[in-house]
C-alpha cells in the first residue's frame, strides 16, 4: 500500500512528492495519511469517470465518435504496409516497365511507431487485465 502510494505521489512529482511538502506533515502522520486516502479516492473518481466516457464513446452511432481507435489502428496498419511493402514493390514495378521516377516518399517512422507501440502496449495491458480478471 505505501508503494501505490509513493507511486503515485511521485505522479505529481516536484510538488506532492516533494521533501518540502512531505515535511509539512511532520509530526502528522494521520493528517499524511488523510490527504494521500483523498488523492487516492480522486484520482480513483477520475478513472471510472473517464471508464464511462470511454462506453458512452464506444455506443455511439457515429463512426466519427466510436471508431477513432480503429481508425487509428487502420492508419497506422496502412502506414506500415505501404512503407515496408507497397513502396519497394511499386518502385520494383516501375523500374520493370522501364519508368525512372524518383523514389517514392518515405514515412517518418520514429513517429508511426511510438504511436503504434503505445495502442498495442495499451491493447496488451488491457488483455493481461482481462486475463487476471482485474477490470
Amino acid at each position: 500500500m505505501i508503494k501505490m502510494i509513493k507511486e503515485i505521489l511521485s505522479i505529481f512529482g516536484g510538488l506532492v512528492g516533494s521533501s518540502e511538502f512531505l515535511s509539512l506533515f511532520k509530526g502528522k502522520e494521520r493528517k499524511l495519511q488523510e490527504f494521500q486516502l483523498a488523492l487516492i479516492k480522486e484520482l480513483e473518481k477520475a478513472n471510472f469517470q473517464q471508464i464511462e466516457l470511454n462506453k458512452v464513446e464506444a455506443r455511439h452511432k457515429s463512426i466519427f465518435v466510436s471508431g477513432w481507435r480503429p481508425f487509428i489502428g487502420w492508419v497506422c496498419g496502412s502506414a506500415l504496409l505501404y512503407h515496408f511493402i507497397l513502396r519497394d514493390l511499386a518502385m520494383w514495378f516501375l523500374t520493370v516497365i522501364g519508368l525512372s521516377l524518383e523514389p517514392l516518399p518515405a514515412l517518418e517512422l520514429g513517429q508511426l511507431l511510438s504511436i503504434i507501440f503505445g495502442m498495442l502496449g495499451m491493447s496488451g495491458y488491457r488483455t493481461y487485465e482481462k486475463v487476471k480478471k482485474i477490470v
